[in-house]
């Protein structure tokens, strides 16, 4: 089977923290990689609360500037640079992302040295190899701001039912199979594409931070697992227009229409810290699979 991806939920709030919800951060760790999707301030302590190391940090994914996104990114630096981080950050971000990342480090005396590489991006493939591949999409929001997904792609799989159906015994020699070769067992001649199949793309998309609009269905279709801001309730979506947000009603809709398997809210507002419930419920009534995440929560798939 594929190897399994983690997210962990570092920080769930909308732009003001509360007490039980730090800003917006999300850890995606694949194999090696361990790919951080915004850093709100604080976030560097909440990967010691969820018991997990920064250093082992491959990749950064910047949505947009505004603060509840990115006030964590000095202070993550500081802490690699302290630490001896070996490796080179790829940082990844909106238009304008390494004017800013040269100001934070003219803003702050940084102790230590750290090794950056950092990546305006808007839409397309930003990052591919033969495992995985990383995709950006220019959203709408009153800051240049993305939506990224990651997909895992699809293994070439051997079919032990037709192994077993043609008496074929098992062997380092059926890799090459998984290769797209051919195999000679018993002086008989088996081509891969008669005893293989293609396993599906495993899609993960993460849209925060924008008002509805046509882009968003279209980039996060068939995600095995959206993650998505509902900053405002239901009913209010002319207020969600005018601050360049969604509602739980619209990630619902977004959600059904784009065939997703399941469905995350995150990036909620302080004025829900009490009923965060009904918020939930009310994109529950449009999409069944939803989940509500609170801090440190994490989804292995």
């Amino acid at each position: 089977m594929s190897e399994k991806i983690k997210l962990t939920f570092l920080g769930t709030s909308g732009a003001i923290p509360t007490e039980t919800r730090n800003h917006t951060a999300i850890l995606l760790a694949y194999g090696s990689e361990n790919i951080l999707v915004d850093c709100g301030e604080g976030t560097q302590r909440q990967f010691r609360k969820a018991k997990l190391n920064p250093c082992k940090l491959t990749r950064i994914l910047i949505t947009h500037w505004h603060g509840d996104h990115v006030l964590g990114l000095p202070g993550l630096f500081q802490t690699l640079a302290f630490n001896d981080y070996k490796k080179e950050l790829l940082i990844y971000g909106p238009k304008g992302t390494k004017n800013f990342i040269n100001k934070i480090f003219e803003t702050f005396v940084f102790v230590n040295n750290l090794k950056l590489k950092v990546f305006e991006v808007e839409n397309g493939k930003i990052f591919e190899n033969e495992d995985f591949l990383i995709e950006s999409r220019r959203m709408v929001h009153n800051a240049p701001c993305n939506a990224y997904c990651f997909v895992r792609k699809g293994e070439l799989r051997i079919d032990k039912n037709k192994l077993k159906k043609l008496k074929i015994s098992e062997g380092p020699f059926l890799s090459d199979l998984k290769k797209g070769k051919s195999i000679t067992f018993k002086n008989k001649k088996y081509y891969s594409k008669d005893l293989t199949f293609k396993e599906d793309d495993f899609k993960i998309s993460f849209v925060l931070d924008t008002k509805l609009n046509e882009k968003i269905i279209p980039f996060v279709n068939n995600s095995e697992i959206l993650v998505c801001e509902a900053t405002f309730e239901s009913g209010k979506e002319s207020l969600a227009e005018t601050r360049f947000h969604l509602t739980a009603k619209q990630a619902a809709e977004i959600a059904k229409k784009a065939k997703i398997k399941k469905l995350i809210l995150t990036h909620i507002s302080q004025r829900y810290e009490k009923n965060s419930d009904d918020v939930l419920k009310q994109s529950i009534k449009i999409f069944k699979n939803t989940e509500l995440v609170d801090d440190l929560y994490e989804i292995v798939a």
